[in-house]
């Protein structure tokens, strides 16, 4: 959809939904009281297949798979935590044992909730959902963005994940559901970003011959595109959540080629000081100049 402002990626979540409500009528949303106040025309206007349960995460996926089960296309919203840790066992055994398709869609990744500590801190989010074989996972970088994948992906069957975040980077890219997308070529090594992660890795590349990919769509990942542009074996991903979740992915497509393989992303660790996003990027060693230190220090 043409938006007339930039919208944040929250804002165009919304936006995009009611457009898909107005002219697909197996949608359904299913919201966890959180961003009820944002949905609230299509809670007004769509009683019968648009619902607010209140704070009950686990019945939000239940209810999801059973619109799902009558032919619906559902929507699940809320809280990173509050929509992969505590639903856990409703996504895998509701959604994908059963092969169902559905959409979630989190708010808050990775501590854009910086203040409020590890119940609503989220960077555990993607590692967690690609141990769920089936589960599609998406990682835009901007609005624009969510927008493109999720009018591409919201109605192919399978159970999909959309990570939104405040992080997002400046560049104004079309890209494509399931596939990495070349922003330059080098020769010394392949560099991965993830998402939002792009707006930190492109000034940390800058004059280094390096290839950028970028990459939106983690599940399933586009091992075709990495192959083509894999070059010498030496890859660097940065990634917005736990570091070294795509490292199986990149593995796997390189089996056949000696390969070193760097991953850079969010600490495995809890997070016990608050502050800003700002202040976690910086402490965290996510801002550009330490992610070039630690590319230039694995080359």
């Amino acid at each position: 959809m043409t938006t007339t402002q930039k919208l944040s990626m929250r804002d165009q979540m919304v936006a995009t939904i009611a457009e898909l409500f107005e002219r697909d009528e197996r949608t359904a949303l299913v919201l966890a009281a959180v961003s009820a106040t944002q949905f609230a025309p299509i809670l007004q206007r769509y009683p019968q297949r648009a619902l607010n349960l209140g704070i009950m995460e686990q019945s939000m996926i239940g209810v999801a798979a059973g619109f799902a089960l009558e032919g619906f296309i559902p929507f699940a919203h809320t809280i990173t935590p509050f929509l992969v840790e505590r639903p856990l066992e409703q996504l895998k055994d509701d959604f994908c044992y059963q092969g169902l398709g559905g959409n979630f869609l989190s708010i808050g990744a990775s501590y854009d909730y910086s203040t409020d500590g590890s119940t609503h801190h989220g960077p555990a989010d993607v590692p967690l959902l690609m141990q769920l074989p089936g589960m599609q996972i998406v990682v835009p970088g901007t609005a624009h963005e969510l927008d493109q994948l999720l009018q591409a992906a919201y109605a192919n069957g399978s159970p999909t994940y959309y990570r939104t975040s405040v992080a997002e980077h400046n560049e104004h890219l079309d890209i494509e559901f399931g596939k990495l997308k070349v922003i330059k070529q080098g020769s010394q090594a392949t560099v991965i970003a993830v998402g939002p992660s792009l707006e930190y890795v492109l000034p940390a590349v800058e004059g280094l011959d390096v290839t950028l990919l970028y990459c939106t769509t983690v599940a399933p990942f586009d091992k075709e595109t990495l192959r083509a542009h894999a070059g010498k074996g030496e890859i660097v991903v940065v990634e917005p959540y736990y570091e070294g979740a795509l490292v199986p992915d990149i593995s796997a497509a390189l089996e056949d080629t000696p390969t070193r393989i760097k991953a850079i992303g969010v600490p495995r660790q809890f997070l016990h000081r608050y502050g800003t996003l700002e202040q976690y990027n910086a402490a965290l060693k996510l801002t550009p100049e330490e992610i070039r230190r630690r590319i230039e220090q694995f080359l």
